[in-house]
């Protein structure tokens, strides 16, 4: 774990705790894991739980709060990157049923923020606010692709094995030159990479600054997806993709 820079850093520190499998956490777990001081520890937990991020429970430690629940509850209301997907995705579900997927890039992560379904014959695994790999999946790849080349580079380094396994290359050229193709596709696909026997068709959303900000995809049957096929649904998540980039771009 690096170590923060400051004390704020240092608090929000804490509730990074909680990103992995463990979900809570006594104070002397923290303070072993942290190797914060006591006193300081002790305030932060205090200014965490007061504020409703955190919570404690007797024999149990501290939780996730409430406070986390209603932000995710202003989240799916409010963003304007939602707001915006929402009716794109509901229709291309309809025009291709499936799962349809929003993603946003978060740190070196992919996280769904939300989904629209069009069929009970699959469920996917990439469900609203759980985190997955730049590597895996279609939703995630397309954003890799855009990312700079240098962020991309870093990545490869501390990873190499991950970008085979991921069929992206054995050296950083074959990895460029992988994510170049798939730019210049303008959407990737890939199959079964984060759930069996599926197939993820996607495009990448992009901000004012022309920045990656995320992906639209759409999950379907691999036995519903014929090459002719997944050409035709990704012209719709591609143009539903760049609806999405206007939408949320200056006026």
């Amino acid at each position: 774990m690096t170590e923060p820079a400051n004390s704020l850093e240092r608090m929000i520190g804490i509730l990074d705790l909680f990103e992995g499998e463990a979900q809570q956490w006594t104070s002397e777990e923290m303070h072993a894991r942290l190797g914060y001081a006591r006193s300081t520890l002790y305030r932060y937990l205090k200014v965490l739980t007061d504020a409703g991020l955190l919570t404690s429970l007797p024999e149990v430690g501290y939780t996730l709060g409430p406070r986390i629940a209603e932000l995710d509850y202003q989240i799916r209301t409010q963003d304007p990157l939602i707001r915006a997907a929402a009716p794109v995705m509901a229709k291309l579900v309809r025009e291709a049923p499936g799962i349809a997927l929003l993603c946003r890039r978060y740190r070196d992560k992919v996280l769904c923020v939300h989904q629209e379904h069009g069929t009970k014959s699959i469920r996917s695994t990439y469900e609203r606010g759980r985190a997955r790999p730049l590597l895996r999946g279609a939703a995630s790849r397309i954003i890799l692709a855009h990312l700079p080349a240098q962020r991309i580079a870093r990545l490869y380094e501390a990873q190499p094995e991950e970008f085979v396994a991921a069929g992206l290359g054995g050296s950083l050229p074959e990895v460029r030159a992988a994510l170049k193709a798939i730019r210049q596709a303008g959407w990737d696909t890939t199959e079964g990479q984060v759930t069996a026997g599926v197939v993820g068709i996607a495009a990448p959303i992009f901000d004012s600054r022309e920045a990656v900000l995320g992906s639209l995809s759409i999950t379907i049957p691999a036995k519903d997806a014929g090459p002719r096929r997944v050409e035709r649904i990704a012209e719709h998540v591609v143009a539903g993709a760049a609806a999405v980039t206007k939408a949320i771009g200056p006026e």
